[in-house]
């Protein structure tokens, strides 16, 4: 068995044996901690001794022993022995779980609980839920592990103090709390995407761990259309990364990719799950802004790219959210619709909100240069480079800025 099968295999099974510890045990963190091991335990023996015949049941006996070896190592071990006397046995490696249970969500609502930070949210999740271990998500996220094993704790702990017991919400609560899910699983998939920082464009096994998540929702909620808006927008894309850089990792951007790389049959199953979703009534962010992904990704042309339509699209998301970056992203569109001039215009009124961005002075930078203004798009470009914490992005702009300087106008 290689790498990849073996991580398929156990990262679905990792929120599922998380669930029935914790559900058993009522400690969710002693229950994390367990199947972390059992997992290392899994990643070390599996390879060499051959797959179990009942894998979920296997991580459930050993974690269940790690949870019991943990407790009698604890400081308080009087009270802690006096617990460990109350538990059952553990389950037969074969047991099957009568109720033929799967807490996946759960445990999913649970990492993503409103009193942590989105930080800590995206940590715990992609460890529970995920399967990840602190060490693959510390590199992920370009911290050490020892940092981001001090994020997880800190997170199990809150999770722990707010007492929210491990059980699926009710309907108000739960329709509460999936905003932060979906807002969790889009910030990991943005963070794959778009790197923020590090010299790759993006972390492919970030994005792909997104929408097996967001897969993972939606066979649970198939009725919710934010939740198919969302899956559709990683879909497509996602789709278009092939694309995306040259290979030296240099960005190319959307209007000169060559679209043949593109992804037809995952473009083709985002479009069909947005069109679903917005016939559904009133539309939300997601669903929103997979429609815009989706009209650049048909478009067979960035010269045929339907302007106007997505120009109205950011209109209606700018009504939604205060977001800034919309209302930057509203200003592009606004110029490729209808003239450079006009998005400049409202770009101007964003320069307090964005200062710090180097999105900002990118975009402003691109419409510069449509203008012909070529020594003011040469500054900008130069300054979106000194902002930005991606090497990639840094090199695309240092670059672009030099041709434009070398052709006699910076």
């Amino acid at each position: 068995m290689d790498g990849r099968s073996l991580d398929d295999l156990l990262r679905p099974l990792v929120p599922q044996v998380v669930g029935v510890l914790t559900r058993r045990f009522a400690d969710f963190a002693a229950a994390e901690d367990a199947v972390q091991e059992a997992l290392l335990d899994a990643l070390d023996q599996w390879p060499r001794d051959g797959v179990p015949g009942n894998p979920r049941g296997w991580l459930i006996q050993v974690a269940y022993r790690r949870m019991i070896e943990q407790t009698r190592r604890d400081e308080a071990r009087r009270l802690r022995e006096e617990r460990v006397a109350t538990w059952d046995r553990a389950p037969a490696a074969d047991e099957p779980d009568p109720a033929g249970r799967d807490d996946t969500l759960i445990t999913l609502f649970l990492c993503c609980h409103p009193a942590l930070t989105p930080a800590s949210a995206i940590a715990l999740t992609l460890r529970s839920v995920g399967g990840l271990t602190t060490a693959e998500i510390a590199r992920a996220f370009l911290v050490p592990e020892a940092t981001m094993a001090q994020r997880v704790s800190r997170a199990k702990q809150r999770v722990k103090a707010s007492g929210v017991p491990f059980a699926m919400p009710g309907p108000q609560e739960r329709a509460r709390r999936l905003a932060s899910v979906l807002h969790v699983l889009y910030l990991i998939f943005n963070e794959g995407y778009v790197g923020s920082a590090g010299s790759a464009l993006y972390r492919v096994e970030l994005g792909r761990e997104a929408i097996r998540l967001a897969r993972t929702l939606r066979r649970e909620l198939p009725d919710d259309p934010e939740v198919a808006g969302l899956l559709a927008l990683m879909l497509l894309t996602d789709a278009r990364r092939p694309a995306r850089a040259d290979g030296h990792g240099t960005p190319i951007p959307l209007d000169e990719q060559d679209r043949s790389l593109w992804d037809a049959a995952v473009i083709a199953e985002g479009v069909a799950l947005v069109t679903e979703a917005l016939g559904r009534g009133a539309a939300g962010p997601y669903q929103l802004q997979a429609a815009i992904a989706a009209l650049h990704d048909e478009a067979p042309s960035a010269e045929a790219t339907d302007w106007p339509q997505i120009l109205a699209l950011y209109g209606l998301l700018e009504r939604m959210s205060d977001n800034p970056m919309v209302s930057l992203n509203r200003a592009v569109a606004a110029a490729m619709a209808n003239g450079p001039a006009t998005g400049l215009a409202m770009l101007r009124s964003l320069e307090g909100r964005l200062a710090g961005s180097h999105r900002f002075y990118a975009a402003r930078a691109h419409l510069l240069e449509m203008t012909g203004e070529g020594e003011a798009a040469v500054a900008d470009y130069r300054e979106a480079a000194s902002r930005t914490t991606s090497a990639a992005e840094r090199d695309y702009l240092t670059m672009r800025a030099a041709r434009l300087a070398a052709h006699g106008t910076g």
